[in-house]
């Protein structure tokens, strides 16, 4: 059995620089069980957004419970080619890509372009147990490549625009052309995993009768002190565009008086929109642009704040919510949405596209500080009892199992 990152390392080392338990580390080496998997995904940390971070988030965890994990992702600028992050074996093929936030199909294209040879050579290297594809294309369409050749199982994640009918704003299209070839990817693939029930449906909906699951994201459920105190600030990370729905706060915020602070993260074209109606409104926010997830900047922010407001139109299982969670943030966000379903009854819900609503929850939330610690206090159980990755990775786990020990003995040769 291949041990990925552990080989040739004794058991104190893969425990010191993997936080792997020894008892697992046992159980890999005598064969009971570790698996190998190869995951495809077009982003990966610092790249992208909510989907990368599952991604490192779920490898992670699968390194640290026995099994070895390879990436194949796109490169970006001075990022190495190939490197061992958290034990996991990322390997980064060339491309063109101009920002670490946001892909274009053409830039996708070139990370499908360069990404086969890559994949070839990982075959001929490892034994797979299963491919988990990220992302229904670009990276659905290199599982199917291999399963042609190979009749390796794979299993595909989606994460929302890669469904048709998720975002109607954005790969209309790009869906329209690329439908036959999407059907394909989806029909052949072992089985089809949704984070949330809104996104399931949709799926359903184009392909019925498909083998889907449900497994919400996972997140580190302790990342953040609680013990920081708390000023008076709301928050908004999100992606700017249009249906992410900042402008409807804004409209509410331009109508109230508050002493709280107000606190924009986040890049996209909507960007200078917002700034000119929160210049025009008179309202005194602050826009940081993109931060990267993993920095000191966005944990303070995280950590200091009191409110965190989503108002999006259409989500799927948005990883800013579950960051917001943990941290114990009061949440204001919106029904009818996958945003709904990550919160629970931990949160105050607004419909979409609703200003006095968002007004009416902002009083509410900035004159009851003992509220927004209640929410917060909920919102942060919610996150460990629910969407620890521990959790979600042993749902994985048995998907991999279910599915990988049906692959055909043929699928060890090389492609």
């Amino acid at each position: 059995m291949a041990l990925g990152p552990w080989e040739g390392l004794s058991e104190s080392e893969i425990a010191r620089r993997f936080s792997v338990e020894p008892q697992n580390i046992r159980f890999i080496r005598e064969g009971a069980g570790g698996m190998r998997i190869l995951m495809l995904c077009y982003e990966f940390p610092p790249l992208g957004g909510g989907g990368s971070r599952v991604v490192h988030g779920l490898s992670r965890e699968l390194v640290h419970l026995g099994h070895g994990v390879d990436v194949v992702t796109m490169a970006f600028r001075g990022l190495p080619r190939n490197e061992d992050v958290d034990g996991v074996r990322v390997h980064r093929v060339p491309c063109v890509r101009l920002k670490e936030y946001a892909c274009t199909i053409p830039e996708a294209a070139t990370y499908l372009l360069f990404s086969m040879p890559k994949i070839k050579q990982l075959l001929r290297r490892n034994t797979y147990d299963i491919i988990h594809s990220h992302f229904i294309l670009p990276d659905g369409l290199l599982a199917w490549r291999i399963n042609r050749v190979t009749e390796f199982a794979y299993i595909i994640t989606a994460h929302g625009s890669d469904v048709p009918g998720y975002n109607p704003d954005r790969l209309k299209l790009a869906h329209r052309v690329l439908a036959p070839l999407w059907k394909t990817v989806v029909r052949n693939a072992a089985c089809m995993v949704c984070p949330g029930r809104s996104l399931q449906s949709l799926v359903a909906a184009r392909m019925p009768g498909l083998s889907t699951d449900v497994i919400p994201y996972g997140f580190e459920a302790g990342r953040y002190d609680p013990h920081v105190e708390r000023r008076k600030r709301i928050l908004v990370v999100t992606r700017m565009v249009q249906r992410k729905g900042v402008q409807f706060l804004l409209q509410a915020l331009a109508t109230l008086e508050l002493e709280h602070e107000v606190h924009i993260v986040g890049d996209g074209p909507y960007l200078a929109t917002l700034r000119k109606l929160a210049a025009d409104n008179g309202i005194n926010a602050a826009f940081h642009g993109w931060l990267d997830n993993r920095s000191t900047e966005l944990n303070t922010l995280y950590e200091t704040s009191e409110i965190f407001v989503l108002a999006s139109e259409a989500e799927n299982f948005p990883v800013a919510l579950l960051e917001a969670m943990a941290a114990g943030l009061a949440i204001i966000t919106t029904k009818g949405t996958g945003c709904a379903e990550v919160v629970g009854h931990a949160a105050i819900l607004v419909d979409p596209r609703n200003p006095d609503q968002l007004r009416t929850a902002l009083v509410t939330l900035t004159n009851d500080a003992n509220l927004c610690r209640k929410l917060g206090l909920a919102a942060k159980k919610r996150v460990e009892e629910l969407f620890s990755w521990s959790v979600v990775t042993k749902r994985y786990l048995r998907l991999y199992k279910r599915f990988g020990a049906r692959r055909n003995s043929a699928a060890g040769r090389s492609p």
